[in-house]
């Protein structure tokens, strides 16, 4: 390290820990949470790109090419762009609302952030309740897309916005139900005992004891962020664009940026609650302990941030792959699906996994605290 940066960090070292201990305290979470949100939106931003990528690869198209190298320069135009265009609010338009229904959308899709662990270290807020706060925060994200509708004073944008929370409601309750298995195995509401508890190697994860809930937690998930096939919300060749279809500029891409934040929120969280996190897949294998004390690869073996990185890119790939794959659902059949199949499913097993850890049978024996 050269010299100057060297007495830069010896200065900062010695300010942080001149100051009172409630400013240490403030000052660390600060700059946590900056670092959880710049890391967010640069996701969020290359989600974009990779999506083309992804999707122009499937349809044998080249996909972005001409910013930058690679097309990697992409996102920011598309940011550039959508901030010099001119934001119009409709006349006959509730004004108010109309302008903080983005937020209302975005907010709880950065806030959850909060309580997800990136590794075993690395939490802003370690809350006993961290399971509690993730369904309070995922449920207020629809009051944007309802407040937005509603607001524009259009009937396409109302209609979207009314197939949203119809939609919205019907998959929440289904992955609550699914969390609620996630509950029982793991015996706590807080998300980083709760990858604890998968810790111990691949056969540890709840993957393949709460498979049918995995599936309907992950297919909710996916209709909860209004991602092909579930988005009617924006059903564009049926209601023009949902509703935002009369939003521009900053305030459309806002929830564009929502939209995108929440993917990989669901993404995370299905890691989290299914994958083991953090945890590495190959940890408590003895004949791979000395690769774990090398420093540069050891998160192989150990666990690790890499690893959360990687299962949540897995399922930002599935996203994109859905998308490019599935014909858009009809609005009566997504409403039975999570109706009459997913909620049903996951109330018997739910109650065949607690008849299961009560008796302390197969994969469910050590569940039941």
């Amino acid at each position: 390290m050269p010299e100057f940066l060297a007495n830069l960090w010896s200065w900062s070292l010695d300010a942080f820990h001149s100051l009172p201990p409630l400013l240490q305290y403030v000052t660390v979470v600060t700059w946590k949470i900056l670092f959880v949100t710049i890391g967010v939106i640069l996701v969020v931003a290359y989600s974009t790109y990779f999506e083309r990528k992804v999707i122009g690869s499937m349809q044998a198209r080249v996909g972005p090419n001409r910013v930058g190298p690679l097309g990697l320069g992409q996102p920011f135009a598309d940011v550039i762009k959508l901030l010099i265009k001119e934001v119009i609010v409709p006349s006959k338009s509730n004004r108010f609302l109309f302008v903080i229904a983005p937020l209302l959308t975005l907010t709880p899709a950065l806030a959850t952030w909060a309580v997800i662990p990136l590794n075993k270290w690395y939490v802003i807020a370690d809350i006993n309740a961290g399971l509690l706060y993730v369904l309070a925060l995922t449920s207020v994200g629809v009051y944007g897309v309802i407040l937005a509708g509603w607001a524009t004073n259009s009937k396409y944008a109302f209609l979207g916005a009314m197939r949203s929370a119809a939609q919205i409601v019907a998959y929440e309750i289904a992955m609550g139900f699914a969390l609620v298995g996630i509950l029982m195995a793991a015996g706590s509401l807080n998300l980083g005992e709760i990858v604890a508890a998968q810790s111990g190697g691949i056969h540890k994860w709840v993957l393949f004891p709460l498979l049918p809930l995995f599936l309907v937690y992950w297919i909710s998930g996916v209709a909860e962020t209004n991602r092909a096939p579930f988005d009617v919300a924006e059903g564009e060749s049926e209601i023009v664009a949902g509703f935002h279809v009369e939003y521009s500029g900053v305030a459309f891409s806002l929830f564009f940026l929502a939209e995108y934040a929440n993917m990989v929120l669901i993404s995370s969280l299905t890691a989290i609650f299914f994958l083991g996190g953090w945890a590495s897949p190959f940890e408590g294998l003895a004949f791979l302990a000395p690769i774990g004390e090398m420093p540069a690869i050891g998160w192989l073996v150990t666990g690790g941030f890499p690893w959360l990185f990687i299962k949540m890119a897995f399922f930002m790939y599935t996203f994109f792959w859905l998308r490019a794959t599935f014909p858009r659902y009809r609005y009566d059949q997504i409403m039975r699906l999570g109706w009459k199949v997913f909620i049903p499913v996951t109330i018997i097993w739910i109650g065949l996994e607690g008849a299961l850890a009560w008796f302390r049978v197969g994969p469910w024996a050590g569940m039941a605290g």
